[in-house]
């Protein structure tokens, strides 16, 4: 499997998610108004909403995230439902000029830094692919990614989704899962990524006789928002 043997350094993390923020932004400031309204991959969540989560995670801290929570009487969408509506007030300039605010900021909310990575690069692919978008995202942000979601069950239920499953990437030195008849899945590295955490628009690239399972475990929409 084409994992790294060693944990990678925390700041070499961060700049992956500095450098894909900056690209996403740079891709954002060219959207026309009726784009800003289009349905991102997130269930529920327009392309707006969604960078204004982005940004909303981005200026979190531990300490903020708790005191937010606590006032959302514990309900983690309520919590980040406000977040959002606090940041899409006004054009869609202003949510912008928030995002970029925290460009270089490596504030987040309790969590693994892996988590943060992960969440500026699906969440990206959440607001690129439905404006039809694309974006050549490192192969090294991939196969991190998805080694993080695919061995976790919290919020976004990855462990659970491909159990039993084998996927292989086409386009990277990337496997999971072990080898039994009819479990097999192959795609692109992002696609495997975006079913992994809950999308079914990475399904259509994707190829092999355990994509079926795969199809049933997935939400009949897009994936759920974290």
């Amino acid at each position: 499997m084409g994992t790294r043997s060693d944990p990678p350094d925390v700041s070499d993390t961060w700049v992956l998610i500095h450098t894909e923020r900056r690209a996403l932004l740079a891709d954002v400031q060219r959207l026309t108004p009726e784009q800003w309204k289009v349905f991102s991959l997130c269930a529920g969540r327009t392309v707006r909403d969604t960078l204004a989560h982005l940004a909303a995670t981005a200026r979190m801290t531990p300490p903020s995230f708790f005191a937010k929570l606590a006032r959302a009487r514990f309900r983690f969408d309520v919590m980040t439902d406000r977040e959002i509506h606090e940041l899409t007030r006004g054009r869609p300039s202003s949510t912008v000029n928030a995002f970029a605010a925290q460009i270089d900021s490596t504030d987040h909310p309790p969590g693994p830094v892996e988590s943060w990575l992960g969440e500026t690069v699906v969440h990206a692919e959440d607001i690129r692919r439905p404006l039809g978008i694309a974006h050549d995202y490192p192969q090294e942000a991939l196969v991190r990614c998805a080694d993080f979601y695919r061995g976790s069950n919290l919020l976004i239920g990855g462990k659970k989704r491909i159990a039993g499953l084998r996927l292989t990437a086409t386009d990277a030195d990337w496997s999971a899962g072990e080898p039994a008849e009819g479990n097999e899945v192959s795609g692109p590295m992002l696609d495997l990524l975006l079913v992994i955490t809950g999308r079914p628009a990475g399904l259509a690239d994707l190829t092999g006789p355990g994509t079926a399972t795969l199809a049933d475990r997935l939400p009949r929409t897009d994936g759920p928002p974290h």
